[in-house]
């Protein structure tokens, strides 16, 4: 298992303030998700859960998103399937790749893509599927990057989710079955 800081080391430069906010984000995601998968006896073992929530949002970098300090030429939206490419190319385990692109909200389906014109490839699943796709999702939604170290209160979340749409509020209600208290 590679290291995460070592694939974050060679595309955030440790003077650029988006590495702050990453790793202050993933860290906020790796102990909510450390967090839940004691609490819920969970089959995963703690090294995965921290690999996959520190590489959940490698590719933000190369996104236009200033809010954040990325600076990138990319839509937002392709942050997970540009942090797949980054963890498949740097040789990183399959399940952290798929972590990445599915990480998204509560998952994006192919309708959902198509309604929207999203700029994402078609020719994968965006759904969390794994134990640890889903956890890492769940975690991720509490958890913002403007704010890295404010919870979001589980009303805010819903609230968000809400407003892309009932499917999308549904499947976060499944994963909160599966992951809240």
């Amino acid at each position: 298992m590679k290291d995460p800081k070592e694939i974050i080391d060679k595309y955030y430069p440790a003077d650029a303030a988006v590495r702050g906010i990453l790793i202050d984000h993933s860290l906020m995601v790796a102990a909510e998700a450390l967090g839940i998968a004691d609490r819920k006896q969970l089959p995963l073992e703690p090294e995965e859960i921290i690999m996959a929530a520190m590489l959940h949002d490698i590719g933000i970098v190369f996104t236009d998103a200033e809010g954040i300090a990325c600076y990138g030429s990319e839509p937002y939206i392709r942050h997970g399937v540009l942090g797949a490419n980054i963890l498949r190319r740097e040789g990183v385990d399959e399940k952290y790749a798929r972590v990445a692109e599915r990480h998204t909200g509560a998952g994006l389906t192919h309708e959902e893509i198509a309604e929207r014109s999203l700029p994402l490839p078609t020719d994968r699943s965006y759904m969390p599927e794994t134990l640890l796709e889903k956890l890492i999702c769940y975690a991720d939604c509490f958890w913002s990057k403007p704010r890295p170290k404010e919870r979001k209160t589980l009303e805010r979340v819903r609230a968000g989710m809400a407003r892309h749409g009932s499917a999308i509020l549904s499947r976060f209600e499944d994963l909160h079955r599966l992951f809240g208290s």
